[in-house]
């Protein structure tokens, strides 16, 4: 019988790329999403869609009556920005939504492993010098920062006071094809579309601030690792968490310029204000998931911007230039 993963937020960008991850591995995947920023177009056929948000009954049930053997919990809100201009609705669906999955969990009395997809790039802040260890002191500089960690927090409270079995995956800047250029997007996604229409590509700040750019495919392959890993019980928040990132620092300028000669695009570069809630650098010691889980990034970012870039061609609107 084969193995069964509930993935939370599957149709989005990356929960699309561990939803074909655990395929491949053999598993009978379902997928809770409520759309509001996935398609189901990004879902392969023969995936059981649950159109649900994370914060309903009814999504409570599903985790509670599923008996999934894995849980990957991607559903969020994702952008920086508004997390800052709204802080109490990335609470709800960032805090409140998991806490409803958490204690649907626990209600099941189900073996099932539940995998966080919490964030390396927001927890940390700018207290250390990077690449950061998982272990690095805690200072989240946005909202959206704040809900993660408190997610993992709660999470080894489940752990600790009901036996959950909990993982979390801290990502760096995870970047890809099926990413939206639009609205929650990351920057990778937006300049291929901005290269695309030869338009000018904003550099926020002076474009020093640096990131640790993470390719999907390789976040989703993590997934599936931290799935099958045999783990120690949890103790403390950092026991069972483990970034997922290259350790390089690439600043903004820097992948422009990359990405513009993957490409072949001639769009210029122009300046904005820098944007309130953003580190200046940012970049996850990966050390751990490879001693643990067995992973570690094998697309190179010339490699991963490429395959992006030209999934991005592939999929340009019709009678778009």
């Amino acid at each position: 019988m084969a193995r069964r993963a509930l993935i939370s937020g599957g149709a989005g960008f990356i929960g699309s790329h561990v939803v074909r991850a655990f395929r491949a591995s053999g598993y009978e995947v379902s997928v809770l999403d409520n759309l509001s920023s996935g398609t189901r177009d990004n879902l392969p056929d023969g995936v059981c869609l649950h159109h649900l948000d994370i914060c309903s009954p009814e999504a409570a049930a599903v985790v509670r009556e599923g008996r999934f053997d894995v849980l990957c919990h991607l559903a969020a809100q994702i952008d920086v920005r508004k997390s800052v201009a709204d802080p109490a609705f990335d609470s709800r669906v960032n805090i409140g939504g998991s806490l409803n999955l958490l204690e649907a969990l626990r209600a099941s009395g189900a073996p099932t492993r539940f995998i966080f997809s919490s964030t390396g790039g927001a927890v940390y802040g700018d207290l250390v010098e990077p690449p950061t260890e998982e272990t690095a002191p805690k200072d989240p500089q946005s909202p959206y920062g704040t809900a993660k960690l408190s997610v993992e927090y709660y999470m080894g409270y489940f752990a600790r006071v009901h036996g959950l079995d909990v993982v979390a995956l801290r990502y760096a800047n995870v970047y890809g094809p099926r990413q939206d250029p639009h609205g929650e997007a990351g920057v990778v996604a937006i300049f291929c579309d901005r290269i695309m229409s030869c338009a000018p590509l904003t550099i926020f700040g002076d474009g020093s601030q640096t990131r640790d750019y993470v390719y999907a495919g390789d976040v989703a392959r993590a997934n599936v690792l931290a799935a099958h890993a045999q783990l120690p019980s949890p103790a403390g928040v950092d026991s069972r968490a483990f970034n997922i990132g290259t350790s390089v620092e690439t600043g903004v300028v820097e992948l422009a310029s990359r990405l513009l000669a993957v490409s072949g695009g001639h769009s210029s570069l122009t300046h904005a204000p820098a944007r309130a809630g953003e580190q200046r650098r940012s970049a996850v010691a990966a050390g751990k998931a490879e001693r643990m889980l067995g992973w570690k990034p094998e697309v190179s970012l010339e490699a991963g911007l490429k395959e992006t870039y030209d999934w991005f061609v592939a999929h340009r609107p019709a009678g778009r230039a």
